[in-house]
């Protein structure tokens, strides 16, 4: 293994967590909005976790 491929393989490793980390911060603002209605709103907490459950598997299904 080349030096260009071990640093492509760095770049890509740290990329994929940063993306993962910033897809989760959105997700979890998403739900924590605040503005809206507090007697016909969902659970907040069942949100976020159902929200990262499904984002779970939708990276899991996109590296196929």
């Amino acid at each position: 293994m080349n030096a260009n491929q071990v640093i492509n393989m760095v770049v890509r490793m740290v990329m994929q967590r940063m993306l993962r980390g910033g897809i989760n911060a959105g997700m979890d603002a998403m739900g924590k909005r605040k503005g809206r209605d507090t007697e016909n709103a969902p659970d907040g907490d069942k949100t976020a976790q159902r929200t990262r459950q499904s984002m779970r598997a939708g990276r899991k299904i996109g590296k196929f």
